[in-house]
């Protein structure tokens, strides 16, 4: 009994941690426009407030791998938490731009450590037959955060200061942070590696250069110089720093999870998964918003529905997946997101908020049969050991793929758009949104065709371990 008190008590904090963490992701978007009024800044210099978050989080989380093994729960928990709340407050009372940026940034350090905690000291607290329940919690978490941000966002801009939004958050991690001290003890494996400053150098410029190089695509195309340079640098940095990892004998993160068998598939899936949630979520607010004259309110209503459908059906689909494994469960999941994505191809000027609310809510119910059920049966392959690596290589793969699938969708949209103009098509500007949704669907329908591919291997942990003993021998 003792022991669940404990179990639901880790889960209860690290839950509400990662929330107000992906949480951050969206608030700033529809809060935007009143920054830049107050601060007297143009809109590139405020979209450096989602993309340093983006970016930080980004060359936070393949660390966190290390981090894990270095430290015990309760102590990189009460520090991310910390260093969280900090960046908070310094957003909340900054007198101008730079000090907002810089309280981002330090939120973000905290933030990017908080998934990879939550995914692996899931996996080491439940057994493998009630993971998939575990994990669709974080499911509810990952897709509810994101969704419910504009729309929070958008109401209490148009109502109050975007500085509430920061002080919405604060209570929050404060509470969490007194909770935990007292509270959250260590579940995870301590082998007390050695800080590899190389690897850490390498990941920073390979992982930072690729997501800022992805995101400098889709605000200033493929062909300028800021995200050739970046993509550059990010490429020649990444493989760098695989091959070192590949060398070093306790490396900072490990590749080779890469070689157990559904894992890199399940990754593939995962990426395609998210690519479509963060580029539909960027594309339905820019149609809403920029081409039909709808409130950013408006826009984050419209996302909501599917939000709290997801969340609902998370934990379901999470205990399907303990019954019945991932394969089905991902391909019917794929099979609606393909044919729900459809649906918006054809989207013109007097497309109804209704309709796009119900086919958005159809999606993300597709949606939650694929998310965290694919990441639980990619994870389920490693040894105990290998499960930080994992979740941190997951995560930083989506991360990846959100800030890749943007780019693409955002030069899709563009170049149609011009296209479509230069044929005189009528509105070119929803053309061009109606084939960024057929890609959208492409890419789901690959995703459909890779889950084909799935095993269900139900293989105990002890199984894992010994398979993972016997080939260290080797």
């Amino acid at each position: 009994m003792q022991k669940d008190i404990n179990r639901n008590m880790i889960v209860t904090l690290l839950l509400a941690g990662s929330f107000i963490a992906i949480l951050n992701q969206t608030l700033m978007i529809t809060a935007i426009p009143p920054i830049m009024e107050e601060m007297g800044i143009t809109a590139n210099t405020a979209q450096w407030l989602t993309t340093v978050f983006m970016l930080v989080s980004g060359i936070m989380i393949p660390v966190s791998a290390f981090l894990l093994e270095r430290f015990t729960t309760r102590q990189l928990f009460i520090t991310a938490m910390s260093i969280f709340a900090v960046g908070t407050l310094v957003a909340g009372i900054a007198p101008d731009f730079s000090t907002l940026l810089i309280g981002r940034v330090i939120q973000s350090v905290g933030a990017g450590v908080m998934l990879p905690l939550m995914q692996t000291v899931f996996l080491m607290i439940f057994p493998v037959h009630k993971r998939g329940a575990a994990m669709g919690l974080i499911g509810l978490v990952i897709s509810f955060a994101p969704a419910i941000g504009p729309a929070l966002s958008g109401y209490v801009t148009e109502h109050y200061s975007w500085r509430i939004l920061f002080f919405i958050i604060l209570p929050i991690a404060i509470i969490d942070i007194a909770v935990a001290f007292f509270a959250l003890k260590n579940v995870t494996e301590l082998q007390k590696p050695k800080l590899d400053i190389l690897s850490v150098i390498l990941s920073s410029f390979g992982f930072g250069g690729l997501l800022y190089g992805f995101t400098s695509a889709g605000n200033h195309g493929w062909l300028a110089g800021v995200t050739v340079v970046s993509l550059a640098i990010g490429a020649i940095a990444l493989v760098l720093f695989i091959l070192r990892q590949l060398r070093l004998k306790h490396p900072m993160l490990e590749f080779r999870v890469f070689t157990y068998s559904i894992f890199p598939l399940a990754v593939a899936i995962g990426m395609i998964v998210f690519m479509g949630l963060i580029g539909v979520e960027t594309l339905i607010p820019l149609y809403m918003q920029n081409m039909r004259d709808f409130t950013a309110f408006e826009a984050g209503l419209t996302l909501l529905p599917g939000a709290l459908i997801t969340g609902l059906m998370s934990p379901i689909t999470g205990r399907i997946f303990d019954k019945f494994g991932a394969r089905k469960l991902v391909m019917v999941g794929l099979a609606i997101i393909t044919v729900s994505s459809l649906a918006f191809i054809r989207l013109d000027t007097n497309t109804s908020l209704a309709f796009m609310t119900i086919m958005y809510s159809v999606r993300m119910f597709g949606l939650s049969m694929v998310m965290m059920p694919i990441a639980t049966a990619g994870l389920n392959q490693l040894p105990n050991r290998l499960i930080p690596h994992g979740a941190a290589m997951d995560n930083t793969m989506r991360q990846i793929a959100a800030s890749v699938g943007t780019a693409i969708l955002v030069t899709v949209m563009t170049t149609s758009e011009e296209s479509a103009a230069s044929r005189e098509i009528v509105n070119p500007d929803i053309y061009g949104v109606n084939i960024a949704f057929i890609v959208v669907a492409i890419l789901s329908f690959i995703g459909l065709i890779i889950s084909y591919f799935i095993k269900d291997a139900k293989r105990s942990q002890e199984d894992l371990e010994k398979a993972d003993l016997e080939r260290m021998q080797e």
